[in-house]
């Protein structure tokens, strides 16, 4: 395992990084094998472990917890709130009433005193950035937040951010998470930039592409992964942008093989190789899974793989345009774009 500090927080953190999505009702992984999969990820040399508030409903915050407990210490710990958490309308976003609410049931059901990374689950339009901050700083100086970060952020959002913390003299988001992978490379147009540019550690999420480049979607055989079952749209070929991430799936595939790797490998490698990621977020569901992605722990990719990748998906390329979530929010809703 490969290790890298966390933007500027001195913190060392794993390449690869454990995400915690798939426990609870959402993967349908239960305490035992959630243990199992943590076990086994910090024998491995994993050390960060990234969860949310609103995965299966606070479920997964809750199984984490419990396999950590008794080595909180050997765990970088991670969670996320702004999503909404059930149907109350100050139940979401990034303000001070929730932020602060968020944490404290967070807390609970980790059971533990303190997160090392506290995120922002998605840009809140309806909140100001000086709010937002305030509050962080707040709870960062509280000792119940280590540090704090944001998700799925638009790159001039990132920006504002860090003027407003330097004009009101208040602690920086340090880290963005946003989606990366072969398959979606839009992140490498501005946010990777912006990252880079000033000093943002970046855990990319779904490397795998929801499990396109897992292996397990190939052209001729039938898609049976978990997220097709629930997420139908995303897997029908017959859709323009499916068919054409089916082509490029093949093509990579094709190439890892010539490479002597798996296309999980390939894919792994892939983000980690590009200077502003700091880790990728793996999300196995099962042993077996974890064990696959594993293997891309210490896999390296030469120029001419990463100049062939170029050819089959170009850079800065999303496949998929319509599964971006930071979108600025015009362009989602109607009713902004018009008086």
């Amino acid at each position: 395992m490969q290790y890298r500090t966390l933007g500027r927080t001195g913190v060392q953190v794993s390449t690869l990084a454990l995400g915690a999505m798939n426990f609870g009702a959402i993967g349908r992984t239960g305490q035992d094998e959630t243990t199992a999969i943590v076990d086994a990820a910090l024998a491995a040399g994993i050390n960060l472990i990234d969860t949310a508030d609103m995965y299966s409903n606070g479920q997964s915050e809750e199984l984490v917890g419990a396999a950590i407990a008794g080595r909180r210490d050997d765990v970088v710990l991670a969670t996320k709130a702004g999503l909404p958490m059930g149907e109350d309308r100050n139940r979401r976003g990034a303000s001070r009433r929730w932020l602060t609410t968020a944490l404290e049931n967070s807390l609970r059901r980790l059971g533990v005193e303190y997160v090392d990374l506290y995120q922002v689950h998605r840009w809140d339009p309806t909140t100001s950035d000086e709010e937002t901050l305030s509050a962080l700083t707040d709870l960062q100086r509280t000792g119940k937040i280590r540090h704090f970060g944001t998700s799925e952020y638009p790159a001039y959002r990132l920006v504002e951010a860090q003027w407003a913390a330097e004009r009101q003299q208040l602690s920086r988001f340090t880290t963005e998470q946003p989606s990366y992978s072969l398959l979606q490379r839009g992140a490498e147009t501005e946010v990777l930039p912006v990252a880079e540019q000033y000093g943002l550690g970046v855990l990319t999420w779904s490397p795998l592409a929801s499990g396109w480049l897992s292996g397990a979607v190939r052209a001729g055989q039938e898609v049976t992964t978990s997220r097709s079952a629930f997420m139908p749209d995303r897997f029908d070929t017959t859709i323009p942008a499916n068919a054409a991430k089916l082509d490029a799936v093949e093509q990579l595939a094709k190439l890892a093989d010539q490479s002597g790797l798996t296309l999980i490998q390939l894919a792994l490698a892939f983000i980690t190789t590009h200077p502003a990621v700091t880790s990728a977020l793996i999300g196995p569901r099962t042993l077996d899974h974890l064990n696959s992605q594993l293997a891309a722990a210490d896999t390296t990719l030469t120029p001419d793989i990463l100049d062939a990748i170029d050819t089959i998906v170009a850079p800065g390329t999303d496949l998929s345009p319509t599964e971006k979530h930071s979108v600025f929010p015009a362009l989602t809703t109607p009713a902004l774009r018009r008086r």
